[in-house]
């Protein structure tokens, strides 16, 4: 799904006018889609609270109140009596309002803080369009609705929130439990300083200008599951272990080998048809005890000494490996000769960031850093919207691909594309989750998948088999164990 920004949802909303629904109809449909929405998911809901604006997200707002209330529900409408200038088809809707007796419609300042559990705001104030901080009546709102400690939905986006940017500094922004936004998502919606206002997100299809859509050039796409169907490609029945790849992964060392463990089973269990694992002597027993289906080459006795390049094969490289010097200079002399396909993570990436080699990282390389992994590699940035700009140059830069690890983890390529993966829950937020990751990735690339979309199709596998794990074991008890657990319910979910 492509990512547009404000700028261009205006202009695509224009083109959808211009191909000959009015503007007042295309906001009837997409209030129609809320209200519709809202209906399906708040039935036992006795009162709606709407604060609408005076722009188009409070037309919206206007309309959401009428058809709500010719659903049965109650509902009070909020505007800033103070302000007059109201657009064109926020009038229009705000005239129709006017003519229902059964709908008060009342002043911002009349607003009193309340903890009725069965009544629902709704948030029509400022949409995609603002492009200031919010000051005077509007800031004062905003903030009493905030500590209201009930449900909030925002129409298209939280008010006081931009699309496609950080918010201003100490900016008073809209705490929603529900964002309904129509047609996309919007960037702000997918990046932790920000995101975190929106709440759980329902993108609604409003049936804007497809032709716009795809013509128009994005750098910015979410995965969804149209892209990951695209790109998954189901095993032939005439084929041979032969046919989908030879994975070795590398890594672990003295007291850390469970996580070279889980990168071998996750790589297993995604389909790789020869598995190899590259360990110190001490791993030995537990490997082949629980992962017997791969083959254990060791390299050194309690820390791995050297890495042999093997024919045909696609590395995974860093789970557990340390940062002993021994291993420190495995890691350099293969990276000085080995040129194929790897996944670099972990210690591996600690290990080039802290002696300055990030040089040898070979092209077409897939990296996996966490926020704090990333700021050794290429240094400290302000925000996430600064850290991803900077992964952007960096990839390009190094003709790489980078998987930036984070509640929403970003896949950025070396043509600067960003792919936002929005599968996966905090439960994944524990120390392995990643090295689950580096298996995935090993297998998929060692099965002729193109890297670029190996990344996608292995950060949504991961994120997906993480939700089944949420489902059935709680976030807070799920393991990464759990996740490979789960890996092969997404590839049935995939090819039912």
């Amino acid at each position: 799904m492509k990512i547009l920004t404000a700028q261009q949802i205006k202009a695509c909303d224009s083109a959808t006018i211009g191909k000959g629904i009015s503007s007042i109809n295309l906001m009837e449909k997409a209030s129609k889609a809320c209200a519709d929405w809202i209906n399906d998911n708040f039935k036992t809901t006795h009162k709606f609270l709407i604060f609408c604006g005076n722009g188009n997200n409070g037309g919206d707002g206007f309309a959401i109140a009428r058809m709500l209330y010719e659903k049965s529900f109650d509902v009070e409408v909020y505007i800033n009596e103070n302000q007059k200038d109201f657009s064109a088809d926020a009038k229009i809707n705000l005239k129709k309002l006017k003519q229902i007796s059964g709908i008060e419609i009342k002043d911002f300042s009349s607003f009193s803080i309340l903890k009725d559990e069965k009544t629902v705001i709704i948030d029509a104030i400022f949409g995609y369009g603002l492009n200031r901080k919010l000051s005077g009546n509007s800031e004062k709102i905003i903030n009493k609705l905030n500590q209201t400690k009930i449900q909030k939905i925002a129409i298209d986006i939280p008010t006081g929130l931009y699309a496609d940017k950080l918010m201003d500094e100490n900016a008073t922004v809209l705490k929603a439990d529900f964002t309904l936004t129509f047609q996309f998502y919007k960037r702000s919606f997918l990046h932790p300083e920000t995101g975190k206002f929106c709440g759980k997100i329902e993108v609604l299809n409003i049936d804007l200008d497809q032709d716009f859509i795809n013509e128009t050039e994005t750098d910015y796409f979410v995965i969804d599951e149209n892209i990951i169907r695209e790109i998954y490609k189901p095993r032939e029945e005439f084929s041979h272990k032969g046919t989908f790849g030879k994975s070795i992964l590398v890594g672990g060392s003295y007291r850390k080998v469970g996580a070279i463990l889980m990168s071998t089973l996750s790589a297993l269990k995604t389909g790789s048809g020869l598995t190899f694992t590259i360990a110190p002597e001490c791993a030995n027993l537990i490997l082949q005890s629980q992962a017997p289906e791969a083959m254990f080459m060791d390299s050194g006795e309690k820390y791995i000494e050297k890495i042999g390049i093997v024919d045909k094969a696609v590395y995974g490289i860093g789970p557990g490996l340390g940062k002993e010097i021994q291993t420190q200079k495995a890691l350099f002399e293969f990276l000085k000769s080995y040129k194929n396909s790897i996944v670099i993570d972990a210690d591996a990436l600690n290990i080039l960031a802290e002696n300055d080699k990030i040089n040898l990282i070979p092209k077409n390389a897939v990296i996996t850093p966490h926020p704090l992994e990333f700021e050794r590699l290429f240094g400290k940035t302000e925000n996430s919207f600064e850290r991803l700009e900077l992964a952007r140059n960096k990839a390009e830069e190094l003709q790489i691909f980078i998987i930036l690890k984070d509640h929403h983890t970003a896949v950025i390529t070396p043509d600067r594309k960003i792919f936002y993966n929005i599968t996966g829950n905090s439960g994944m937020a524990k120390g392995g989750s990643g090295d689950v990751l580096t298996g995935i990735l090993t297998s998929l690339i060692s099965q002729k998948y193109e890297i670029g979309k190996a990344c996608i199709f292995g950060a949504w596998l991961h994120g997906k088999a993480g939700d089944f794990c949420a489902e059935e074991f709680s976030k807070e008890a799920m393991l990464p164990t759990d996740l490979i657990s789960k890996i092969g319910k997404v590839f049935k979910y995939l090819s039912s």
